[in-house]
């Protein structure tokens, strides 16, 4: 979960459902009243050079764009109903940037380094995972020991009644 939220870009976010008409412009005047705008863009179809119905949205803090996006999802804008979450990072070939004009092999460096992270962040968790699982268990086993204990401090009391019973007789 940490791993796939860690791509998630907390201040950008997606817009879907976009009607026809509706251009950056219209984008940015229905999302400023939730704060500040640093970018908003609307990606053409390279055919048609119409957007493809969906759309960015930037904001410059990442309260502003999780209050945009707890009011426009499901609002209606233009007569259709927007889904609002928050943006991934763009996967088009080409790099970290997302630029098809860019070489494939650009971002070489920074996917080892991030497969060296991401490799990291899996050691670390599986240690801690280790390092949790056998303080639950000496917890469990203590916790055994403790019951343990009390019981055998615990006097049977039909068996307290019956010495009591027998030291009155005699």
């Amino acid at each position: 979960m940490a791993a796939m939220m860690q791509g998630v870009q907390k201040n950008t976010l997606y817009v879907g459902g976009l009607a026809e008409e509706v251009n950056e412009s219209i984008l940015h005047a229905a999302f400023i009243p939730f704060g500040d705008i640093k970018d908003v863009k609307t990606p053409l179809d390279q055919a048609t050079q119409k957007h493809r119905s969906f759309g960015f949205v930037t904001f410059l803090e990442r309260e502003d764009a999780a209050a945009a996006m707890d009011n426009m999802d499901g609002a209606e804008l233009y007569g259709r109903v927007l889904t609002v979450n928050y943006a991934l990072p763009e996967k088009i070939k080409g790099g970290e940037q997302g630029w098809a004009a860019q070489p494939i092999w650009a971002d070489a460096d920074t996917w080892f380094e991030r497969q060296q992270q991401e490799e990291e962040m899996r050691r670390l968790e599986a240690e801690n995972r280790a390092a949790n699982q056998a303080a639950e268990d000496l917890r469990r086993k203590k916790a055994a020991e403790e019951r343990e204990g009390e019981k055998e401090d615990e006097i049977d009391p039909m068996a307290k009644a019956e010495a009591e019973a027998l030291q009155q007789n005699n």
